[in-house]
């Protein structure tokens, strides 16, 4: 093969290196375990994941209390996640740079699970969400799920999940010491507290809008540092960790009923779709973001997620995906390969082991954090504006009604709506039967998934 030849060979996996002028050069040759470790980008790795790391312990914080689940059981599923993705990619690498954790769009679903179903009762919840994505990871089905769900559509879901992150933690901006806490509201102490709420919010937007493509991690580290100085000299609420005991057991459900069966399979159903979706549109991403442009594998990502997802139901762990906010950071703090991984997952260990150096965190830096990160989630409707009027009119209206109604309350309302509009406009102006109208829905689904991996 020439190597003319070589270079146009855009769709190898591994075995890329940098030319002179800064260009990629990609080569015939598949390294073993290209995608987990290589000697020549170790230190960068090493690098990119103690910085990630880093990162990710508060938004891992706050993603766990959103899910009503205990920190340190978020912080396990975030160690436990990143010794899979690492595992996995010496022999199915999904992508090649993508953090593992517990991602901010499922919070409020897990949340929703922990209220119907009780925290007793979510190891097995997780437990079946894994084994309805391994047969999912089995026939490869992911790639039909952005085609049968449109991605407007999951723009609207992530929407309302944005925004009902973001007035949770909006809260968290006044909150105040108990012991200052009088008849009269809006105290001096509460007054003080929006100010510094709203100044650290603030000096993050600034700091982020200006390292964002260079370092994302500098206004992370910011915020805490500062956050932890103000607390030096000012009374503010600050983070409590439940020192909760890790213990391995079988994800057996208890004191449940036939009916509640019935619904924790629909409620998997629906956290194993949204975590499956959210990988798919996180890898199309990540490839993007790439250093090396190498491809993504979204069903080789959905092995580890459901591997992880199984393995964390057995200490009560929650659900995980390679979030895109943690990859972005990787990948510009210098990640190369998924090595980075072992010392993401080694930071948020040492913290998970030592929860009472958390307790430093005040919540006002928490809430700057999780309120971007709502914010970022409802931006992302500026995407569906591509799609036309009817798109962006679909997700407006799933981001209304996840957000009134609940994630699967909306999600379910969206797609029908959806679904009738579309039979509508066949059966009533194209004048198609309506038996036309949905074997071509299925051959559009094959044919528009062919390409897809």
């Amino acid at each position: 093969m020439s190597s003319e030849a070589v270079k146009e060979n855009k769709s190898s996996p591994s075995g890329e290196n940098l030319a002179p002028d800064g260009s990629v050069v990609l080569t015939a040759d598949k390294h073993f375990g290209a995608a987990a470790f290589q000697a020549k980008y170790a230190m960068r790795d090493a690098f990119a994941g103690t910085i990630t790391g880093c990162m990710a312990i508060p938004l891992s914080i706050g993603i766990a209390m959103m899910s009503d689940y205990p920190i340190k059981v978020g912080l396990a599923t975030v160690v436990f996640a990143s010794l899979v993705g690492w595992l996995f990619a010496w022999f199915r690498p999904g992508n090649y740079i993508g953090s593992a954790g517990i991602a901010a769009g499922l919070a409020p679903a897990l949340a929703l699970g922990v209220a119907t179903f009780g925290i007793e009762n979510m190891a097995f919840c997780i437990f079946l969400t894994a084994s309805m994505q391994a047969v999912c990871w089995y026939f490869n089905w992911q790639k039909y799920l952005l085609v049968a769900v449109p991605v407007y559509l999951v723009e609207g879901l992530l929407a309302g999940i944005g925004l009902k992150i973001f007035l949770k933690f909006f809260e968290f901006t006044y909150e105040i010491p108990e012991e200052s806490i009088t008849e009269e509201f809006w105290n001096e102490v509460r007054i003080q507290m929006l100010i510094i709420s709203a100044v650290g919010f603030a000096m993050f937007v600034y700091l982020f809008s200006k390292f964002k493509d260079i370092q994302p991690a500098i206004p992370y580290f910011a915020l805490i540092l500062g956050g932890v100085a103000v607390a030096q000299f000012v009374a503010v609420p600050m983070i409590y960790v439940e020192d909760v005991d890790l213990v391995l057991r079988l994800p057996i459900p208890t004191d449940v009923t036939f009916t509640m069966v019935i619904l924790m399979v629909l409620f998997c159903a629906m956290l194993a779709t949204i975590d499956v979706i959210e990988q798919v549109m996180s890898n199309a991403a990540i490839e993007k973001i790439d250093p090396l442009k190498r491809k993504c594998n979204s069903n080789n990502s959905l092995l580890a997620i459901w591997v992880a997802n199984m393995g964390s139901s057995f200490f009560g762990g929650m659900t995980n995906l390679d979030g895109l906010a943690k990859s972005t950071t990787n990948r510009l703090a210098g990640a190369y390969t998924k090595f980075s991984l072992v010392f993401i997952g080694s930071v948020v260990c040492f913290f998970m082991l030592n929860t009472e150096y958390l307790e430093y965190l005040p919540k006002f830096a928490l809430a700057a954090i999780m309120m971007f990160s709502g914010y970022k989630m409802i931006a992302g409707l500026v995407h569906v504006t591509h799609y036309g009027p009817y798109a962006m009119m679909l997700a407006l209206l799933t981001g209304l009604l996840v957000f009134q109604l609940g994630i699967f309350e909306g999600m379910m309302i969206a797609l029908v709506v959806h679904a009738v509009i579309h039979y509508m406009v066949y059966t009533k102006h194209d004048n198609m039967p309506g038996r036309d109208v949905i074997k071509r829905y299925f051959e559009n689904l094959k044919r528009d998934s062919s390409n897809l991996q």
